[in-house]
């Protein structure tokens, strides 16, 4: 069932524990149990499972549980040792785990949606399961009676979800690439405001609550961190992975940010560093450097009687600008460009050696990542796929000791 790893490597990188394995399809979410060496999988081939660490090594499932439709995502709270099932046909199951974690009851059923459940989060100070699907819609249910309390539709897909305990906020990301903040309430809603920058279709959010900094991560390859508290519409760029973000997880005693991609990359960002937002882009008919006219620029080409040319822009000033003039690359860390990215010949020469240096790592997962979670306090991570297999990491090596601790580096 489980394969453990005994290798040890030599520099700050994630080390392999145990891969589990024995899902017949994809495994859409994996979750460590807190205090325990466990896991908790779901999955697309209906099971539920939970894997506890034998004398061996090795992780056996002490619960198998098969449902009638595949598994989506799930929401566990180890405190009640209730956990939610997200469906694909549209329903939320709630189950009871035993405290031996060797037996698991149902509890109810709600019909949260009409289509597959993307997202969900249980929040117990509230009574609520909250969850998003393929829908439409954001749904917010009561788990004492299992009704239905309210519903917000959106134009496109609701992909994920975050939700503020405390504030009753709900933070739903879509297929348009847009964040959606709703306050929910019992049986009414109020839509705070729609945050728009990525280019691409959200994958995965966080919140932290406490610094209430938002994450999200796209599938246009960029993270973005949304400064919600200090209500100056303050934004971050990260860019560093190669293909779609579909998992985050903020560390607040160690002030980083884990990012996992469906490549298998696994960055680790210094967020505990001054930064700079990465400006807007300008727009112009014509390079704003050399003057010549662009492609579409049509009076300027006819009277000076030459080609237009293509527009670029400079990643570290924004300025429009054609080819020749932005010829260079460089990574620029401090605006989150982690790779080498196109600005201008007059930014470049600005750009000092040590301005490029890394203010991120970046490891191979070597596997697809659909879903990642964490615990801090023991610095273990556990990462899950479509390759049906399950990792298990140790990431004290790079997202440093103070997680054995629990205390802020400062």
């Amino acid at each position: 069932m489980a394969a453990e790893i005994h290798s040890r490597p030599q520099t700050a990188r994630p080390v392999l524990l145990n891969k589990i394995e024995g899902h017949s399809d994809t495994v859409n979410a994996a979750v460590l149990i807190p205090k325990e060496d466990g896991v908790i999988t779901v999955s697309e081939d209906r099971t539920i499972r939970v894997w506890l660490k034998r004398d061996s090594g090795q992780y056996w499932p002490s619960i198998y549980h098969t449902v009638s439709s595949p598994c989506s995502c799930m929401s566990y709270h180890h405190d009640s040792r209730r956990i939610f099932i997200g469906q694909d046909n549209g329903a939320v199951v709630e189950f009871l785990i035993s405290e031996d974690f060797n037996k698991m009851n149902h509890v109810k059923t709600y019909p949260a949606h009409q289509n597959r459940v993307s997202s969900m989060v249980f929040s117990l100070e509230s009574e609520w399961v909250v969850s998003t699907g393929h829908d439409k819609s954001v749904s917010w249910m009561c788990t004492q009676s299992g009704s239905m309390l309210g519903r917000h539709y959106f134009t496109s897909w609701a992909s994920c979800l975050q939700y503020d305990h405390e504030t009753q906020h709900a933070f739903i990301g879509d297929y348009s690439g847009q964040i959606t903040l709703l306050k929910l309430e019992k049986q009414t809603y109020s839509t705070i405001t729609t945050l728009k920058g990525h280019e691409g279709s959200i994958g995965t959010l966080w919140w932290d609550p406490v610094q209430r900094l938002l994450f999200s991560g796209a599938s246009d390859h960029s993270i973005i961190m949304w400064d919600i508290g200090g209500r100056k519409g303050r934004t971050l760029l990260l860019q560093g992975h190669h293909e779609r973000v579909q998992a985050l997880r903020y560390l607040q005693f160690t002030r980083q940010l884990l990012s996992c991609s469906a490549d298998g990359g696994i960055a680790v960002w210094n967020m505990d560093t001054q930064r700079e937002e990465a400006p807007q882009w300008l727009d112009s008919d014509s390079c704003q450097k050399c003057e010549q006219p662009f492609f579409w620029n049509i009076k300027q080409m006819w009277d000076t009687k030459t080609l237009g040319l293509r527009q670029h822009h400079c990643r570290k000033c924004g300025k429009a600008v054609c080819g020749k003039c932005s010829s260079k690359r460089s990574t620029f860390p401090i605006m989150g460009f982690e790779f080498p990215v196109r600005v201008c010949d007059a930014c470049f020469d600005t750009i000092k050696e040590e301005d490029r240096t890394p203010l991120a790592t970046f490891h191979e997962g070597k596997h697809n990542i659909a879903h990642m979670d964490m615990d801090p306090s023991r610095g273990l991570m556990v990462t899950c796929g479509s390759d049906r297999i399950v990792k298990i990491w140790d990431m004290t090596q790079v997202v440093g000791s103070s997680l054995a601790t629990g205390f802020s580096p400062r």
